[in-house]
């Protein structure tokens, strides 16, 4: 029984995680959490910012 709590309270985390995640993408949010300026990859993740 605490074993089947446990999985359910993990799968509630994760599919959180994961809502939140799909909800932040959509928003044009990144994921990185740092700044962009040193980042290789800046013209790629934001491309719908570009002019």
């Amino acid at each position: 029984m605490g074993t089947a709590i446990v999985v359910i309270i993990l799968v509630a985390v994760v599919t959180l995680i994961i809502w939140r995640m799909v909800k932040d993408r959509k928003a044009g949010k990144s994921s990185c959490g740092c700044g962009c300026a040193s980042c290789p990859m800046a013209g790629q993740c934001h491309s719908k910012n570009k002019k």
